[in-house]
């Protein structure tokens, strides 16, 4: 639907049922897919893929220039996801050479004031609460929820189905399953009430718990714990996906630390 009061480029492919609220803007280069609701006072730059079904609230800006003083204007997209729902005043940044795009899964919840920048990737469901702030090309998995105020570091990984704590300053990567706390930011424990809700059993949150406490608690050394636990404990897809994890994470920030106090109960139990 066509609001008289909103500016929509002649070079913008704009799908059937997308409703556009008054004084949006749409420049060219622009696609927004069936469903679509874009609320008032949104502007939606060049280069934005919008999925289906999507909900973007006023003040959002969609595909503004990366702030990055290595950009020089080349072509690169920020896309959403079909199902996601950005809320109030939430800037996504488009992509630069480096990557060439920007990514908001399907099925996301970014709420007021989140700022997305350029080249990051963002999985399905993942849930960015108010006034989330991520630098460049950082990578959040599926499912993954970081807490209201929380800042990630340029280049930080999160993996699947992690609990980030409101406030949290996140420098280093954080491995999937988990929920972290604490300044510094640190391993708190599995975030076994998310993955609960998401279909996980019972079994298999005690394997994750079972894999953690030695990268965690009772091996000082990620590299030994990794080896230890390919040698000796049973395959699983959710076992490889956290080695894995922490091997990838050797050439960049590196994972964050255990909490200590976690490894004092556990020699005293012993004593």
């Amino acid at each position: 639907m066509n609001q008289p009061l909103a500016y929509i480029h002649s070079e913008a492919k704009i799908a059937k049922n997308v409703v556009i609220e008054p004084f949006v803007s749409i420049s060219k280069n622009v696609e927004i897919g069936e469903g679509t609701w874009i609320g008032p006072n949104v502007t939606i730059m060049e280069g934005a893929r919008i999925g289906k079904n999507c909900k973007i609230f006023p003040g959002s800006v969609i595909a503004g220039e990366p702030q990055d003083l290595k950009f020089e204007g080349e072509e690169s997209l920020a896309i959403i996801g079909d199902n996601t729902t950005i809320r109030e005043n939430v800037t996504v940044n488009r992509g630069t050479k480096a990557s060439g795009k920007t990514i908001v899964g399907k099925h996301c919840m970014i709420m007021a004031n989140v700022h997305v920048a350029h080249d990051c990737r963002v999985g399905d469901r993942a849930i960015l609460v108010n006034n989330v702030a991520l630098a460049g090309h950082v990578e959040i998995g599926d499912w993954a929820i970081l807490g209201g105020l929380s800042a990630v570091h340029q280049f930080v990984k999160i993996g699947k189905h992690v609990m980030i704590s409101g406030g949290s300053l996140v420098r280093k990567d954080v491995p999937p399953y988990i929920k972290v706390a604490k300044e510094p930011l640190r391993y708190v424990g599995v975030n076994s009430i998310g993955l609960q809700r998401r279909g996980f059993s019972p079994e298999k949150i005690q394997e994750i718990q079972n894999i953690y406490r030695y990268i965690f608690q009772i091996m000082k050394n990620n590299s030994v714990a990794v080896e230890y636990i390919e040698a000796n404990l049973p395959f699983s897809n959710e076992r490889d996906e956290i080695i894995q994890f922490i091997r990838d994470a050797k050439g960049g920030r590196g994972i964050i630390k255990g909490y200590k106090q976690d490894l004092n109960n556990i020699i005293n139990k012993n004593q």
